[in-house]
């Protein structure tokens, strides 16, 4: 069977176990991360590390300093390649029967999306892991590429674009968070009964800071494209400095949210609370 007809099968199939392993794998070097760049932003919120912030690779970057830190990362690599392979496999593979329809192939190329996002900082953990060094500069990156566009015919509106897709992703996140869609996967999980509102509480957190850092990063691509200025976009660094101009209060909020999701994450590594892992 070719990729394509896979693709567009309605019939959901099943992951091995050794695909299965890798994204429990995954997840928990999804949550390091997130635990890690949610504490390094409530470090800073409570005036610690020189009120300096993070993105998902800076804080990859502190594992380097740890006792084993090499290896942490080499785990941190592999666990996030983990999880790209996963995410690729729910899209081609259908593993959430979401169908061929319009709205299930767009939500499985959101999965193999989703994978991609963190292709980047894998391969970062895996450059510090081999070699000691790499090359941190994401915001300049997104900035040349933003530039580039900005270029192309309509390419104001193409950012705005994808600003506004962004922005929608984020809102998508809090209403996740609390229109209950997957509180019916974490009380069909593995977990004791008497955790499973604690760990969902706990998800309604965490994806709620997840949707609002997402928001201002959509934010900052839609200024990019009505000024025309490339300069305009920021990472989840910049996002976290917009947060700390409403004041380290609302800083330290989401930054003990994004803690939350990374928990969330870890959870889900040890009880699956998606389908099919």
């Amino acid at each position: 069977m070719t990729l394509s007809n896979t693709l567009l099968s309605n019939v959901p199939h099943s992951p091995s176990a050794g695909i299965k392993a890798m994204a429990r794998f995954g997840f928990a070097a999804k949550g390091v991360v997130y635990v890690l760049m949610g504490l390094l932003a409530l470090l800073a919120a409570t005036g610690q590390r020189g009120g300096q912030t993070a993105t998902k690779k800076q804080a990859v970057h502190t594992l380097q300093d740890l006792p084993g830190g090499q290896v942490l990362l080499g785990l941190v690599a592999l666990g996030l390649l983990g999880y790209i392979i996963w995410r690729f496999t729910q899209a081609v593979l259908d593993t959430e029967n979401k169908g061929s329809g319009a709205k299930g192939i767009g939500r499985r190329i959101a999965y193999a999306g989703s994978g991609l996002l963190y292709a980047g900082v894998a391969w970062y953990a895996a450059q510090l892991a081999f070699s000691g060094s790499a090359d941190s500069s994401g915001n300049s990156t997104k900035q040349t590429l933003t530039a580039k566009v900005l270029n192309w015919p309509a390419g104001e509106w193409i950012i705005i674009a994808v600003g506004l897709i962004t922005i929608g992703s984020g809102l998508y996140q809090i209403y996740r968070a609390y229109s209950g869609s997957f509180h019916k996967h974490v009380s069909s999980s593995d977990l004791p009964a008497n955790q499973q509102n604690l760990v969902y509480r706990t998800g309604q957190i965490g994806y709620t800071a997840r949707g609002i850092v997402l928001s201002i990063i959509g934010y900052f691509f839609v200024q990019a494209g009505r000024q025309s200025r490339a300069e305009a976009v920021g990472t989840t660094d910049e996002a976290f400095d917009f947060l700390a101009t409403m004041g380290p209060l609302v800083l330290g909020i989401v930054a003990l949210g994004l803690m939350a999701y990374g928990l969330y994450m870890l959870i889900q590594a040890r009880y699956p609370v998606l389908r099919n892992i």
